[in-house]
């Protein structure tokens, strides 16, 4: 038996030696669903806000484990990667959380369920990709926007030259809504994302593995800018996926800093980044 599994582009293969395979998988899953249900209801508080998942479970969190145990599919991250981010969720802070996440994909569900009393919005780059994402039923708990990236990854070196040269790109300046001559700027997002305060920003999107992808030279700009111009009480939590890429190690080390980067684990890095105390300092 071989099950393909493709997505964006890359084919996977499912092949069970033998029969009762594929049964003990079921099992599998089915047993870890269960078993995550009875910590949903059995647990104390523990989410942004002081929110729990007992007695009670919200409908997204109960739809998102229906939906994972009947997926073949995985999370594009790692267990150890996703724990970094399942931790802080855990633990900022009294308000609930409002959690910005570049990408759109077989992980959503688990992060909108992961901040169930909060805000958790997703940019998405492909529109075709984005429909087919938000068709499924349990889909319709997720807030998603798409996305029209101006860039192309094999610009990444000519926009740090931009950067160096751009007056409206330098920390000085900061800002992105309205920033049409900075091109590392998302100028075209929508008034939510420029007006609320991300407690945690997610960047695993966009596509960053060929040549006229947008490549994540602007989301991780953007999400440095934001993180910057805080003005709630401490931190922002950034977490840039990819970074054994160049383009997203090189673009982290100018722009979120290897000061700000409190964990690394697999291909994931953690930064913690205050408010900006002197607006005329540099990024790093």
């Amino acid at each position: 038996m071989q099950t393909k599994i493709q997505h964006r582009g890359q084919h996977y293969f499912f092949k069970p030696e033998n029969p009762w395979f594929l049964g003990l998988l079921v099992g599998g899953l089915i047993g870890g669903a269960l078993l995550f249900a009875f910590f949903l209801t059995n647990r104390p508080p523990l989410f942004c806000g002081g929110a729990y998942w007992g007695p009670l479970a919200t409908t997204p969190q109960l739809e998102a484990i229906v939906h994972y145990a009947t997926l073949r599919t995985v999370p594009q991250q790692s267990i150890g990667e996703i724990t970094v981010t399942f931790d802080v969720l855990k633990s900022v802070g009294a308000g609930p959380c409002n959690f910005l996440v570049f990408g759109l994909g077989h992980d959503s569900l688990m992060w909108n369920a992961l901040n169930p009393r909060g805000t958790t919005l997703f940019l998405e780059e492909d529109p075709k990709w984005f429909s087919a994402v938000l068709k499924g039923d349990a889909a319709h708990a997720l807030h998603a926007e798409t996305v029209p990236y101006r860039t192309q990854l094999s610009q990444a070196d000519e926009l740090l030259l931009h950067y160096r040269n751009e007056p409206d790109c330098s920390a000085t300046s900061s800002f992105i809504r309205g920033n049409t001559k900075c091109r590392l700027a998302l100028n075209m997002l929508s008034d939510k994302v420029y007006d609320t305060e991300w407690d945690l920003i997610m960047i695993d999107a966009p596509r960053g593995f060929f040549a006229e992808a947008p490549g994540r030279m602007a989301a991780i700009y953007s999400a440095a800018v934001m993180a910057r111009n805080r003005k709630k009480v401490g931190v922002t939590h950034v977490f840039l996926h990819d970074v054994d890429r160049k383009v997203e190690k090189m673009y982290a080390e100018m722009f979120l800093c290897k000061k700000h980067l409190v964990k690394a684990v697999g291909r994931l890095w953690h930064f913690q980044i205050p408010p900006a105390a002197n607006m005329s300092s540099d990024f790093c």
